[in-house]
């Protein structure tokens, strides 16, 4: 748990910069010239590199107690691995930071790797945020909700959780242990009857005073002890409560109460990882087998088990294990707050600077230990089994990866085995809320954090035109594509592009690439088969050629895997856009109006469209709201002719 805000990047990049240019060509001795033109003015104090190639390009970020003896080092070829000679012999200038200790540098580092991901760097390959149980406190009655990103609200956090199915999972238990509400403040002043959720025993109801300030006050108090790991208090609390109200022969009230203290039961009886004696504490447990490494995480809060996450680490080859699982937590923890205990399966050499970094980022201290017995060594063996099954899974499912994408390349007469794969699909109910969507797959699986959806804004796009659809979004894609890597050198083009859709979409996504001047780039499009039945799809190419593959080929079902991933992504954006219109407001759209004063507003008139029809005199009047905003507003809604 933590409310403390986003710290602001602490550290200035331009402090010291040194950049030498040579030759483009990749050669080892030009690489050495270049970084020993820069050892000669580096001084002997902590700081970060970053190795520049040819065109200016971060190939590895790197941090040092003394910049002048660790960038020598790389001056020293026999003694480097070949991964190394192979960074040097691109390395064609340096830039340098200087910091005030080597904590600091260790933190400049995490963020710069996460900044410029460098093919040399071992990369934390999940970049999607890590959820939060929110405890909002801007709110006479708070609201718990699902928190990702930055934290501008005021109010406690919780996390993280490995999912945010682990959440919801909470949530539900906040909901039916403390009855707490979940609802936006906009529905919470609207409302002059309980929800449903007050009908099932999920909510209290504050929004219509079926409790008090006190009493709700009370209920989050408990929910703060439940989520601090004092769950044993709550329980003894509802049991007194339930008796109380029993031996008042309050039979309905001593009801509600057992109830609640099921729930507590069943939760506290349905945790996978018991470990009520550890507090707040991540566990990291790492996995090697065949050159690829995998690290089990568990997140431990208040002796609770909020799940467990596997992580794949790029760029691993020839990189020791420590190494890696040192370069994996920095990079973790330049977004989730550290706990006061961090467990590990092995000793690191770099514990005592890694306790001083994390302590720093949290601003507390921080213990980083390799437990020897008891029952925190039971959780690190525990995570450690789980790293390497899953492992297993992995090597197992990249393996069948393999082989499916061999067998897609001669399928498709494609020069070799695909490494990006772009599924294209768009959404929509009869023309509105229309969405784009591309889903990305390679050697590894699916790709999520390089999924984008497109909203369909051109005017020119008749709502409903599937073809026009797929042009907007196929155009908007490889003009990207051509403004920010033309030299196709960083992987973001693809190999491979399937269309769900038929001949129409294909002849619409060709003509775009015709227009781009792209001719190389294989296309296919994927038609479901008559009354769309799975297996009788019918693959179109663009010289006209058309086939059906046998219904129990394994390439099919690969297919199917990957256009059913694209249809789930676009119609997951479609929902969303269009739960977002549906919720839309006309104070959306007025000058100068922010959540903060839309709310304000709210709660004073109770809807938009008493706003619209206010007083100029009586706008003026709402907290929050002065003469001049008030006057915008009035104007806003009454335009004059």
């Amino acid at each position: 748990m933590t409310n403390k805000p986003d710290a602001p990047d602490r550290f200035n990049e331009e402090r010291a910069t040194y950049t030498v240019r040579g030759s483009d060509a990749p050669d080892l001795e030009i690489g050495v010239k270049a970084i020993r033109d820069v050892v000669r003015t580096l001084p002997v104090r902590p700081g970060v590199y970053r190795m520049l190639d040819a065109k200016g390009d971060v190939l590895y970020v790197g941090k040092a107690r003394s910049l002048k003896n660790r960038v020598t080092n790389y001056t020293q070829v026999a003694r480097l691995t070949k991964r190394l000679q192979r960074m040097v012999a691109q390395t064609r200038g340096l830039q340098i930071v200087t910091t005030n200790n080597e904590a600091e540098a260790l933190l400049l580092e995490a963020q710069l790797i996460k900044r410029y991901r460098p093919p040399y760097n071992v990369l934390l390959r999940d970049d999607k945020s890590f959820p939060f149980i929110l405890l909002r406190e801007d709110h006479a009655f708070p609201r718990v909700q699902l928190h990702r990103g930055a934290r501008r609200h005021k109010g406690q956090y919780y996390g993280p959780f490995a999912s945010a199915g682990s959440v919801r999972t909470t949530l539900t238990a906040l909901q039916k242990l403390f009855l707490l509400r979940s609802c936006t403040d906009s529905f919470f002043a609207n409302r002059s009857r309980p929800c449903l959720l007050y009908q099932i025993r999920r909510c209290s109801a504050p929004c219509v005073g079926r409790i008090d300030q006190a009493g709700y006050a009370e209920l989050i108090g408990d929910a703060k002890d439940f989520l601090s790991g004092k769950s044993t208090k709550v329980q003894q609390k509802l049991g007194r409560q339930m008796q109380d109200a029993a031996e008042a022969m309050d039979y309905e009230l001593a009801a509600v109460y057992r109830d609640r203290l099921r729930a507590l039961t069943y939760i506290q009886g349905s945790q996978a990882i018991h470990a009520e004696k550890v507090g707040d504490a991540d566990i990291f447990a790492l996995a090697s087998k065949g050159g690829t490494m995998g690290i089990q995480a568990f997140f431990i809060r208040g002796g609770q088990n909020w799940g467990a996450r596997s992580f794949f680490p790029a760029h691993t080859s020839e990189v020791p294990e420590e190494e890696v699982l040192s370069s994996f937590l920095v990079q973790f923890y330049e977004e989730v707050p550290p706990p006061r205990l961090i467990l590990l399966d092995r000793e690191m050499s770099e514990r005592t600077l890694l306790e001083e970094a994390f302590g720093e980022r949290a601003g507390r201290k921080v213990e980083i230990k390799m437990p020897q017995r008891g029952e925190q060594r039971r959780l690190v063996a525990q995570a450690k089994r789980n790293a390497e099954e899953a492992l297993d899974r992995r090597l197992a499912e990249t393996s069948t990866q393999a082989k499916n994408l061999r067998a897609l390349a001669e399928l498709f007469d494609l020069p070799e085995p695909p490494n990006r794969i772009e599924v294209y699909d768009n959404s929509h109910v009869q023309g509105t809320n229309a969405v784009g969507a591309m889903i990305v797959a390679g050697p590894e699986g699916f790709r999520k954090n390089s999924y984008r959806k497109f909203n369909i804004r051109n005017p020119e796009t008749v709502p409903g035109d599937d073809f026009a659809m797929m042009r907007e979004v196929l155009g908007r894609r490889f003009a990207r594509l051509e403004k920010e890597d033309p030299d196709r050198s960083k992987g973001d083009w693809p190999d491979l592009l399937l269309i769900d859709g038929g001949k129409g979409q294909l002849s619409a996504v060709c003509e775009v690439m015709e227009d781009a001047g792209v001719h190389d780039i294989p296309v296919v499009a994927v038609s479901k088969g008559p009354d769309r039945n799975a297996g009788r799809e019918t693959f179109h190419l663009p010289n006209g050629r058309d086939f059906q593959l046998p219904p129990n080929d394994p390439v099919l079902f690969y297919l199917q895997r990957l256009r059913d991933e694209a249809h789930r992504f676009a119609i997951g954006a479609h929902r969303t856009k269009r739960a977002k219109s549906i919720s839309a407001s006309p104070l959306d759209d007025v000058p100068g109006i922010g959540p903060n004063r839309k709310r304000a507003l709210l709660m004073h008139f109770g809807t938009a469209r008493a706003v619209r029809n206010a007083a100029l005199d009586d706008i003026a009047k709402v907290p929050g709201i002065s003469r001049a905003t008030a006057q915008g507003i009035y104007d806003y809604f009454h335009p004059r002719g």
